[in-house]
């Protein structure tokens, strides 16, 4: 199995609505290619996008400021600790197991889910603790009253401009993404902007899609536990995602269950089908299982990837486009939260 390469020139991110203007035999081609690799193969390989080498670069050099800090400098950015969205944040290493019948996944990561203004919180509590720890119920009730704010993002010394960095990042995938759900609706026979009405609310509160800054540490520095793998297998969950390597180590399940080494492709982005759209076109489009695997023995390196994922509105009710009832209608938003249930290990 080889993952096709497809050229998305034509609605490239450098052309301004490129992807209004494509029509006739261009659109017709580039919607079947892309029919075609998520209906046989599930990921596709996009080349000339728009989005370059040197922006993806940018970011991974970003991120990679912030997890070779001490732990104790990205426990206050922990996932969890921000009410307005429990995904936002910093994923410490093994706290996810994305296969659970394995040990926790031997990587970090930095969800970039919510834009609410770097200062999201006004709570009133003890004057005792520093900017950017959450307190506990009894802190709350104790102490004397000043004001204490919640920081979304790490901002000090070589991380200024980490929030800018990822935020801009974050934006340009999701223009890509939308042109991709429209050619994905075109390919499919479906109404053009079915899928685009779904996902509205990307960047918001109101919808799950994350950008995920991946960082993959040296391995032989640590002990490995029975069945540990960088990344344990899984689909993924939303609507379709986006991935950008810094390496090889990715590896995609085939028809006959085997899993194959993907390629690196310096300026080509890999596209890939996740379960929610699955569901929604009835298994026309197929959901494919990926891990990341152990380096070679002796291979010492560490390994980064930004996946942006893909997610309708959390409201939106994904039902099968073709009018079956092949599987029941599901809110986005609920069936996210309970994928993030079996791989956290908790509500």
């Amino acid at each position: 199995m080889a993952i096709p390469v497809v050229d998305f020139g034509a609605c490239s991110l450098a052309q301004e609505r490129a992807e209004e203007r494509v029509e006739g035999e261009q659109l017709r081609a580039l919607s079947e290619e892309l029919r075609a690799a998520f209906t046989q193969v599930g990921f596709v390989f996009l080349k000339n996008s728009g989005i370059t080498q040197d922006e993806v670069e940018r970011v991974m050099d970003m991120s990679r400021r912030f997890f070779l800090l001490p732990e104790e400098l990205k426990k206050p950015f922990s996932r969890g600790s921000f009410a307005n969205n429990l995904n936002h944040g910093w994923v410490s290493l093994e706290a996810e197991r994305l296969n659970p019948s394995r040990p926790g996944d031997l990587k970090e990561s930095f969800n970039t889910s919510s834009f609410h203004p770097d200062i999201v919180t006004i709570l009133f509590l003890s004057t005792d603790f520093t900017k950017a720890e959450v307190p506990d119920q009894h802190s709350l009730n104790s102490g004397s009253m000043a004001p204490l704010s919640v920081q979304l993002w790490p901002c000090s010394g070589s991380l200024a401009g980490f929030q800018e960095t990822h935020a801009s990042f974050f934006q340009r995938c999701r223009e890509l993404s939308l042109r991709v759900l429209r050619l994905l609706a075109h390919g499919l026979g479906l109404e053009p902007d079915l899928f685009l009405r779904a996902h509205g609310l990307i960047g918001s509160d109101q919808n799950g899609s994350t950008l995920r800054s991946l960082y993959y540490p040296p391995v032989s520095r640590r002990p490995v536990k029975e069945g540990q793998l960088r990344c344990g297998e899984h689909s993924d969950y939303g609507s379709i995602t986006l991935l950008f390597q810094s390496c090889d180590g990715l590896q995609v399940c085939n028809h006959s269950g085997e899993f194959i080494s993907a390629p690196t492709i310096p300026g080509a982005v890999l596209v890939n089908i996740a379960d929610l759209m699955q569901r929604w076109t009835s298994d026309r489009l197929v959901s494919v299982r990926h891990r990341v695997l152990l380096p070679p023995a002796g291979d010492a390196g560490t390994r980064q990837a930004l996946a942006f994922f893909v997610q309708p509105d959390d409201q939106a009710l994904v039902s099968c486009c073709d009018g079956s009832s092949k599987y029941p209608p599901v809110k986005a938003g609920a069936y996210l939260s309970e994928r993030f249930r079996e791989s956290y290990g908790q509500s």
